[in-house]
């Protein structure tokens, strides 16, 4: 917990920034005090990643904005500047070298910790700093290039923990995360604040906020709020400040009941895997797989979608047997696929929506090599509307949209296949409450239509409150699988993280 003090760690004032027309900040104050933990909350475009980039060096605002550290003028124009005033990043984008060691990178740009260490020296260091992010296993030798996701971003908390920073932002850092990995990061940011640094702390999730934050600013259409302490708010309140309105239900009516199935894996067996698992899946239910990094359920989801060899067992979709050796049979099957990463490969950033869009159906639409034009355009609209996407910007890139409306174009391609089946995982990291809100309910609209639904996910909370059968993984193995009304969110929290104390009721 935060000690009052003055002056602030960290005070900016009269914050603007403009990029043409746009106004991606209009004059902001941003208050941080030493030792507190502060949550910086908005949708995606709301101007949060703007002030991030104004502290940590890499855009400058308007003339007139006012930034002081600890009482003093602070120029922190440029990255190496924002780094020498005690800023430091947790970056939402790593900025790790997938070439080099993990131990090498641990020392990246670090003044203090040369490479002319030695390889004994450099091991030792990442030892000690992997184990403070629960990477005590992850041998310091293996390249970046070899990790999953998660322990990119574990690593890029410990590259930070490396340097003597007293201010810390951590920009969505438990998105990739399963709840194991995310209490690790939790503690982290605990540890941090008692230790007297300053932490702003940006997320999604807002139930983070509530076990970690002292204060809380909002920002929305480029304006920052009033800090709030924590304890005056509770969610509804928090999502109100976001939107600017009441969201409503965050997950839209389950479905009255369910009907035949539709795709059916019976003594499946998968990479990763060191049991066989069953699942099936009705029209009109959406089944949830969970477990924290690691317990299969990527192994499942990829085999299904003929990205991973099938080891055994049989796979059938709406009662006849399928062979999903490979992603391009599993399109040919109907099966579509929804990436964890979407900016890897699950959208084009460079290109336009409604090139996005067709991606995936494009030689539909096309004779001879020649693409007709208005038939793609026609279909991408469709499509575009159904999820919601602005129709006025389908001939922007889609790397300028924001992370929520990204989502909705990865998730959106796929319906120009008319999809017997759909594999998603995390559909929702990276997204703000309006945009999640939105692919909720298309999902659920989906499977009402007869697409059966697989959704793997690590928020539990999205599990609970989304899927209609859940099934809980652990270390390669299915724990349990059972109606969504036969679970409580703590029981369902325990069986993910396979010990009964990790929480409370």
């Amino acid at each position: 917990m935060y000690e009052e003090q003055a002056p602030f760690r960290l005070l900016i004032e009269n914050a603007s920034k403009t990029y043409g027309a746009i106004k991606a900040l209009a004059d902001v104050r941003f208050e941080l005090r030493a030792g507190e933990v502060m949550a910086l909350l908005g949708e995606n475009g709301a101007g949060k990643s703007t002030i991030v980039k104004i502290i940590s060096g890499l855009v400058r605002p308007d003339p007139g904005a006012k930034i002081t550290i600890d009482g003093k003028a602070a120029d922190i124009t440029t990255n190496g500047l924002s780094q020498a005033a005690g800023i430091a990043v947790v970056q939402q984008e790593y900025s790790t070298v997938g070439t080099m060691t993990v131990a090498e990178n641990l020392v990246l740009g670090q003044a203090n910790a040369p490479f002319w260490w030695g390889k004994r020296r450099l091991r030792e260091n990442a030892v000690k700093l992997l184990a403070r992010v629960g990477l005590e296993d992850l041998n310091p030798d293996t390249a970046v290039e070899e990790l999953s996701v998660a322990e990119m971003q574990l690593l890029e908390i410990a590259r930070v923990l490396a340097r003597d920073a007293k201010i810390v932002i951590f920009d969505e850092p438990t998105a990739a995360l399963s709840d194991a990995e995310i209490a690790r990061v939790l503690e982290v940011v605990k540890k941090l604040a008692d230790e007297g640094r300053s932490v702003i702390y940006v997320t999604h999730r807002l139930g983070e906020v509530f076990e970690i934050a002292d204060r809380v600013t909002v920002f929305r259409n480029g304006r920052s709020a009033e800090p709030r302490e924590i304890d005056s708010l509770d969610v509804d309140q928090v999502i109100a400040l976001m939107i600017g309105r009441q969201l409503g239900h965050m997950y839209p009516d389950r479905s009255a009941g369910i009907a035949e199935p539709v795709l059916e894996a019976r003594s499946l067996r998968a990479p990763g895997l060191r049991d066989s698992v069953d699942i099936v899946v009705h029209r009109g239910e959406i089944v949830g797989l969970t477990g924290q990094l690691g317990s299969g359920t990527q192994s499942i989801m990829q085999t299904l979608a003929g990205m991973e060899p099938r080891l055994g067992g049989e796979v059938t979709l709406q009662g006849e047997l399928v062979d999903l050796h490979s992603r391009t049979k599993g399109i040919e099957q109907g099966v579509a696929y929804c990436s964890p990463d979407r900016k890897r490969n699950g959208i084009f950033g460079g290109i336009s929506i409604i090139r996005n869009l067709s991606s995936a159906w494009l030689e539909s639409v096309a004779t001879l090599g020649i693409v007709n034009s208005k038939q793609e355009s026609d279909r991408a609209h469709s499509n575009a509307q159904q999820f919601a996407i602005d129709v006025m910007r389908m001939h922007s890139s889609v790397g300028t949209l924001s992370g929520g409306n990204q989502q909705k174009v990865a998730l959106g391609k796929w319906l120009g296949i008319n999809p017997r089946v759909l594999l998603v995982e995390e559909p929702t990291r990276g997204v703000d409450v309006g945009a999640r809100a939105e692919i909720y309910r298309q999902l659920r609209e989906l499977s009402d239509a007869g697409v059966a639904i697989i959704v793997s996910s690590s928020d539990t909370n999205e599990i609970f409150g989304l899927c209609d059968t859940i099934a809980t993984y652990y270390k390669g193995r299915q724990t349990n699988i059972r109606p969504w009304s036969e679970w409580t969110e703590p029981e369902l929290v325990r069986e993910v993280m396979h010990r009964k104390e990790a929480i409370n009721d």
